[in-house]
């Protein structure tokens, strides 16, 4: 018991050692801090003056350059082509400001900041090729916190001392747009900066490049077209036909849209594909479409064929829902969709494109026209985005806008099923009676995959598609 009190009165001793070690070191910091800070009060304003020198920071540096690098955007997207850039060494921005408009095989996507602050380095040029997680431009960074910021006076007496060097470049401005505006102004060579914007938050339209450039309204299209056709030539597509003529053997990359061609066709081939093809007599659907396309007009939409078209296929996928399926990577499974993003065929400036319209069996006809006119007018301007072009689980392609009956469609892997749609021609046809009598038709192909979907299911899906269209009062009837 004795041993026992007496270690308790040494480790209470030792205790009460440290804690006036503790107190006495406070007071000497306090005691410290306070000489410093008289020193810092007495003397170096004084020094500054006498030497007529900045403010020293004792600090490390308070910015930093930091490399933005081009992030992971889906859908195993490795690589890019840097199509425009919207800043240039020297330029100020911020968060969320565009920097640059880059092209992956399956859509454009515009890179916004992700820092604020100033571009030191572009490390691509216009054309090249990006790989994802390599840096894309240097941004100086300010890191600097409070702790770096001298005293309000002593910043005052600095600069009343120090002669600043003005800066006589005009201060540059930052212009908001879309890219398609851009092209034209690069055409024109028309400095965006320079317009007078009318638009929201001082974004420039396509009517204030026109109007900078004293063109109406009326000669709108043409710049349109006139812009339109240089991109055609300039971009290597096997769909856009030009009047270039080779003289002699050159080597052109393969990239974008057409890279991603190759490789959604090398796998197509690898399906065993199935054809079937048909006529239908459209005769009552170019009748009821006429009346219809007047009540859209009213609403202020384009109402073709296709939305009409796209709506009986959704409804025949209803009846015969493993054309709207997938196989799984193993080929063990599959997998049965339950939504009805059906694809369209689009012949655009930068190539063979399949935007898709999305849950089609929860729409109506209208809506349909509606998307469907966005995305063409999207990719007229090149501003389809990833969204738009994936996730598709049936496709119909419309060959009879350029021309053509028959042909052979080929399936988007993973899908296991697509249509394509020649030219409705006025033919003769004998009546119920055996008249000859005038006819619209379409003539219709379908592939298939045909390790899943036999010849029979095919024929089905035909024939219910082609009750809906020859006669559209039963497609009302089951929408």
């Amino acid at each position: 018991m004795e041993e026992l009190s007496t270690s308790k009165y040494r480790r209470a001793r030792k205790w009460l050692g440290n804690l006036r070690n503790i107190n006495k070191y406070n007071k000497l910091c306090y005691t410290n801090f306070t000489y410093n800070s008289w020193i810092y009060a007495n003397n170096v304003p004084r020094i500054k003056n006498q030497y007529n020198t900045r403010w020293l920071h004792t600090t490390s540096s308070c910015n930093k350059i930091v490399a933005f690098k081009l992030s992971d955007i889906g859908e195993g997207i490795r690589e890019v082509i840097v199509k425009e850039w919207f800043v240039k060494v020297g330029d100020k921005v911020e968060q969320f400001d565009n920097i640059c408009e880059v092209q992956s095989d399956k859509a454009a996507v515009t890179i916004s900041s992700r820092y604020d602050g100033v571009i030191t380095k572009l490390h691509h040029e216009v054309d090249q090729t990006a790989f994802v997680g390599q840096p894309l431009v240097d941004i100086e960074v300010d890191v600097s916190g409070d702790a770096d910021t001298p005293p309000p006076d002593s910043t005052t007496n600095a600069s009343k001392d120090i002669p600043k060097t003005e800066d006589k470049s005009p201060p540059r401005t930052k212009v908001l747009t879309t890219p398609a505006v851009r092209r034209i102004a690069a055409q024109f060579q028309v400095d965006l900066s320079s317009v007078n914007a009318t638009g929201r938050n001082g974004r420039v339209l396509k009517e204030d490049v026109l109007s900078h450039l004293n063109i109406t309204s009326d000669k709108s299209n043409d710049v349109l077209d006139k812009v339109l056709s240089v991109e055609a030539i300039s971009i290597p597509t096997t769909t856009t036909a030009t009047a270039e003529f080779v003289l002699e053997d050159k080597i052109v990359p393969v990239t974008g849209f057409m890279k991603a061609m190759v490789k959604s066709m090398t796998e197509a081939m690898k399906i065993p594909h199935f054809v079937f093809s048909d006529e239908y007599d459209v005769t009552k659907l170019v009748k009821s479409r006429e009346g219809l396309k007047e009540l859209a007009q009213k609403r202020g939409v384009k109402l073709t064929y296709m939305p009409i078209i796209i709506k009986a296929a959704s409804q025949s996928l209803l009846t015969y829902p493993v054309l709207n399926s997938s196989l799984d990577s193993s080929n063990e499974n599959l997998i049965y969709k339950a939504s009805h993003n059906i694809g369209v065929a689009m012949d655009t400036p930068n190539g063979l494109v399949v935007p898709v319209i999305r849950n089609v069996q929860r729409k109506s006809i209208f809506e349909i026209a509606i998307e469907l006119n966005s995305l063409q007018e999207k990719g007229l301007k090149g501003q389809l985005g990833l969204s738009d072009l994936t996730g598709g689980t049936f496709t119909i392609s419309n060959i009879g806008i350029i021309g053509g009956t028959y042909t052979k469609p080929i399936i988007l892997p993973p899908q296991v099923s697509i249509g394509a749609l020649g030219k409705i021609q006025v033919l003769p046809r004998f009546d119920s009676e055996g008249n000859v009598v005038k006819a619209h038709i379409l003539s219709v192909s379908w592939s298939a995959d045909h390790r899943v979907i036999d010849g029979v299911t095919m024929a089905r899906f035909s024939n219910q598609l082609k009750e809906y269209l020859e006669d559209p009062q039963k497609l009302i009837l089951d929408l």
